[in-house]
């Protein structure tokens, strides 16, 4: 028994000394950051069984849809490249930016038509009904959140009625962020006849392992290929005034023309991956349009990007446009955890007399995401970079304005989920005129914002800074 005794704690250690060897020979081989890294080693060496769960559901894992990319994209980057040449004489200033997403693979700038901005729920739910009701061939909408609420249910019966009309209808939504659609309320969507997907539901068999993190964050809405929406909106009440007075203010986007190709080529992708199947690809889906007709116009390139593709297209994206920009460059975000180069950026940006401004919800819906942004603060207002609270209720637009000729609206938050762990779309915008409806909408914002100073950290308790200095920690993570 003493024997037993002894050797029993020899071989747990010597187990656990051998899972932490070759647990961190695979996360090193891995090559994320210095800080990830560390921080994955730390948790596996301090917490063994605990960190192995963790690891096992969010830890690195490669996709399969990397084999299905070059397949879903051939034809929309034939239709994406007829418009090249002309789209880029549509943005002069910018059109080094563009060549960026464009050398990770993402299409380039192309012209678009009817380009409209929506800073509220319900303008945008009208404007989806409409071109919903509109189709004659087909619908793809792609959500991570769909709450089966007022106006989740109006979305869904519409989608129904559509495709009882004989138009093909596609529907993906997010395992994790559409949860609450239960099997009830999903029922007359197969009766009709939608073709309905989960995007990476979880599963917890060995061998069918999925990471628990990786979500689709996109909001996309693909009409007979000719008109396209996303931006930050999902599909709940909390949007809409409609709804309630407390609704989120947000910013979406809607366009006509060949820049919607690329919203159709991701859209196909994630239903490829969540399906594993694909319609026909056709000009139904990706209709060629004459630019000799199209007149004056300005250019949209969507750059999509996901932890299945290690070069960040997004994360790239942004960090160009804040370093492109000359005069001015405006950021509105709800989650705003940036890392290091991204810190760098914005505060070599304000130190070259850039006029940068940043627009956070005063409270937020999570209280640790908070608390890790406001740790990013002072070095930030030290470099001269203003920051504001947005007072009124809580603010989810994702947009930029960079200069007089660059307006960004996006999916994507300011943060490490959006940058290297979710499915994200940023559409920019080359022309004056968005960019001049997205910098009055700043401005408006910022007469119900409070500006962030130096005096009112310095005034913080011991207690709320050690919360923000722990919270930063988590920042790889959140």
């Amino acid at each position: 028994m003493y024997a037993l005794g002894v050797s029993l704690p020899l071989l747990l250690t010597l187990a656990e000394l051998g899972w932490i060897i070759v647990a961190g020979v695979v996360i090193v081989m891995q090559r994320r950051s210095a800080t990830a890294t560390l921080a994955w080693l730390f948790a596996l060496a301090l917490l063994p069984i605990v960190g192995f769960i963790v690891y096992w559901l969010i830890g690195p894992q490669r996709l399969s849809r990397k084999k299905l990319r070059r397949a879903t994209s051939r034809d929309a980057v034939r239709v994406a490249m007829a418009g090249l040449a002309e789209a880029r004489s549509s943005a002069p200033d910018h059109a080094r930016l563009s060549l960026i997403p464009m050398g990770l693979g993402e299409a380039p700038p192309l012209p678009a038509r009817d380009i409209r901005p929506f800073f509220d729920g319900a303008s945008a739910y009208r404007a989806i009904c409409a071109a919903i009701e509109a189709a004659q061939h087909h619908v793809h909408v792609e959500y991570y959140i769909w709450e089966p609420d007022g106006i989740g249910t109006r979305l869904r019966d519409l989608l129904i009625a559509k495709a009882k009309a004989g138009v093909e209808v596609r529907l993906v939504v997010d395992a994790t962020g559409s949860a609450g659609l239960k099997r009830g309320w999903r029922r007359p969507l197969r009766e009709a006849g939608v073709q309905f997907a989960w995007f990476n539901p979880i599963t917890f068999k060995f061998w069918r392992r999925r990471r628990a993190d990786f979500r689709t964050h996109r909001k996309i809405v693909v009409c007979d290929g000719i008109v396209g929406f996303t931006g930050g909106m999902n599909v709940a009440d909390a949007h809409s005034a409609e709804f309630g007075p407390g609704y989120w203010r947000d910013t979406h986007l809607g366009f006509t023309g060949p820049a919607v190709a690329a919203l159709q080529r991701a859209f196909l992708e994630d239903w490829a991956y969540a399906r594993g199947t694909l319609p026909t690809i056709d000009t139904a889906y990706f209709p060629v349009e004459d630019l000799r007709e199209l007149g004056d116009h300005d250019a949209v390139q969507v750059v999509g990007s996901g932890p299945d593709d290690p070069a960040y297209a997004v994360y790239r994206t942004y960090f160009a446009a804040i370093t492109a920009a000359r005069q001015r460059l405006w950021i509105t975000t709800p989650y705003f955890i940036p890392d290091d180069a991204i810190m760098t950026a914005l505060a070599v940006a304000a130190l070259a007399r850039v006029d940068v401004r940043v627009l956070v919800p005063k409270r937020g819906d999570s209280a640790v995401v908070d608390l890790a942004a406001r740790s990013y603060f002072g070095e930030l207002l030290a470099a001269g970079v203003k920051i504001y609270e947005y007072e009124p209720r809580f603010i989810h637009a994702k947009t930029m304005v960079v200069d007089d000729d660059l307006a960004i609206v996006a999916t994507a938050n300011l943060d490490n989920r959006s940058f290297r762990l979710n499915f994200e779309l940023a559409a920019l915008v080359y022309g004056a005129a968005l960019t001049d409806q997205l910098a009055r909408a700043f401005v408006d914002d910022l007469a119900s914002a409070r500006p962030v100073s130096a005096a009112d950290l310095e005034r913080q308790s011991f207690r709320r800074r050690l919360g923000q200095a722990s919270a930063r920690l988590l920042s790889p993570l959140l």
